[in-house]
């Protein structure tokens, strides 16, 4: 079989199907429109988050019999129009969930301790103990939206702090050990925290708005460690000022670009002007699956996958 490779990944990706015999070809520059004159010619691809698999890509690509992502969720694929063509599509949320959740994790501490503005007061001179006085993660209760392999890993990582986490998810009797499985309702009424793990889909877009957060008993804190486009920034930011929201970590952001290479390539929206600003808000650039381990572990999941189905 022949396999397209579209973007960088850990070597070991490359080398273990170049010994189960597969023959690969890397392409990293070539623009969509090129790639598509020639994709017929491949069995397979693996990518990250080049370019978007549109209907016209598919329709391109007449011999191709499976797409790998090298990530978690499949979005930036036409995932419908895929399995229409008899595609078999290949991710690896199982390589990355460690690293989210250990992310996750971090964010929220840090957080709650106000260790990055601590930080910067004490590199400028100012020594200020009281406003910076934190509070605890034990007997908070945490909920958790999208109980799959992200959400589980962070639940996962909470069982130490003697804190209540409650999960919620589309899919029923996901709950664990880790988490009880509970209605929406019962998240609005009793959260501390809330901490967003689903992937985009419809269903997901722009779910976090006004509507919803003021559905909440009390103030929250809030943590996305998923996908930009479920939040509508905007109205985060007038729940920030209000006291609504007591503070957030965002590793994604709702105005990132497909690719979630960049996000400083145009005018900023004032919304994010503002959120830059806030020091109850702590960001990330779309790293927190972005470990030296969790590339290698995605490299080998996706390895693995592909050898279980066409081997």
């Amino acid at each position: 079989m022949n396999i397209l490779h579209l973007d960088k990944n850990h070597p070991l990706l490359i080398e273990e199907l170049q010994k189960a015999g597969f023959n690969n070809v890397e392409d990293y520059t070539s623009s969509k429109e090129e790639i598509e004159t020639s994709i017929h010619k491949y069995d397979g691809i693996v990518i990250r988050s080049r370019f978007k698999i549109d209907n016209t890509f598919l329709d391109a690509a007449k011999n191709l019999k499976f797409i790998a992502r090298v990530g978690a969720g499949l979005e930036s694929i036409d995932e419908e129009y895929a399995q229409k063509m008899k595609v078999t599509l290949i991710a690896a949320p199982e390589g990355n969930r460690n690293a989210v959740g250990e992310h996750t994790l971090g964010m929220l501490l840090s957080l709650f301790n106000n260790l990055n503005k601590a930080d910067r007061e004490v590199k400028k001179g100012v020594w200020n103990r009281e406003g910076n006085r934190g509070v605890e993660l034990d007997g908070k209760t945490v909920g958790i939206i999208g109980y799959g392999n992200m959400g589980k890993a962070f639940a996962k990582k909470l069982k130490g702090f003697d804190c209540t986490v409650l999960c919620y998810d589309i899919l029923e009797d996901v709950g664990d050990m880790n988490a009880t499985q509970v209605g929406l309702p019962t998240l609005f009424d009793m959260v501390d925290v809330l901490s967003l793990h689903t992937p985009w889909t419809p269903l997901t877009d722009k779910m976090i708005n006004t509507h919803f957060i003021s559905k909440f008993q009390n103030p929250f804190w809030f943590l996305n460690t998923a996908r930009g486009k479920s939040v509508v920034t905007e109205d985060l930011v007038s729940a920030l000022k209000s006291g609504k929201i007591l503070g957030a970590g965002l590793d994604v952001l709702e105005y990132e670009k497909l690719s979630f290479e960049s996000l400083f390539t145009s005018e900023m929206p004032e919304a994010l002007n503002e959120l830059i600003l806030m020091d109850n808000v702590i960001l990330s650039p779309h790293i927190a699956g972005w470990t030296v381990e969790s590339k290698k572990k995605l490299a080998q999941t996706i390895v693995e996958k592909i050898l279980g189905e066409f081997s």
